[in-house]
């Protein structure tokens, strides 16, 4: 079995010794951070998500296979820098003022890092300011917005009327999810995109990126 192999093997696996074993290995041998990046690490986390949306694996599994993956990338990050690979794009995310909930927003980090890009977490209880203004600062493409209460779903639209006033809108792309929110609500207030879960978060950063 080759390096790559294991490290995708590893990280379906969530065996985060045999990831950063392989990791290791393969950069002794000579392959580059990158290759084991895009050639290993994304695919099996793209396969962790296909997986997760056909209901073979299950949040827990998606938490052992993100460590895993972590764990070889924090082999990887100081060679990716120092040879200035750059990740795809950079995503801010958190839960939504007024909102505590932050398990889905946390899975949707997971996927979102893992299909390599930059994740910001701005955590739980963000005001729509926060968002905008990390967005800016941080030249992210795209803003998460989770919720799981009904109530503070109106920070969503908050949070959209905000990157309007800026004269951003359209130039950072607005998704949201959460378990009580719906495409249609996207649609109303006036957001790029929605997700169901947090596999579909990771395809969808990816759409409104290249779109």
């Amino acid at each position: 079995m080759g390096f790559n192999e294991a490290i995708f093997d590893g990280v379906l696996e969530g065996n985060m010794k045999a990831v950063t074993t392989a990791t290791t290995a393969a950069l002794a041998a000579g392959t580059a951070a990158g290759d084991i990046l895009n050639e290993a690490m994304i695919p099996a986390m793209a396969e962790v998500g296909r997986l997760f949306e056909i209901n073979e694996y299950y949040v827990p599994e998606l938490l052992i296979s993100a460590r895993a993956m972590k764990a070889g990338l924090e082999i990887l990050k100081p060679l990716l820098v120092a040879t200035g690979i750059e990740p795809k794009g950079k995503v801010v995310v958190g839960t939504v003022k007024g909102d505590l909930h932050d398990i889905g927003k946390n899975l949707v980090a997971i996927m979102v890092e893992g299909a390599g890009y930059e994740v910001i977490d701005l955590g739980v209880d963000v005001t729509p300011e926060n968002y905008v203004n990390t967005a800016i600062a941080q030249g992210a493409q795209v803003i998460g917005l989770s919720a799981l209460l009904t109530t503070t779903m109106p920070s969503m639209k908050a949070t959209v009327e905000a990157l309007n006033e800026s004269g951003l809108h359209g130039k950072i792309k607005v998704m949201i999810g959460g378990a009580p929110v719906t495409q249609k609500y996207a649609d109303e207030i006036g957001a790029d995109g929605y997700a169901r879960d947090a596999a579909g978060a990771a395809r969808l950063v990816a759409q409104l990126i290249s779109g």
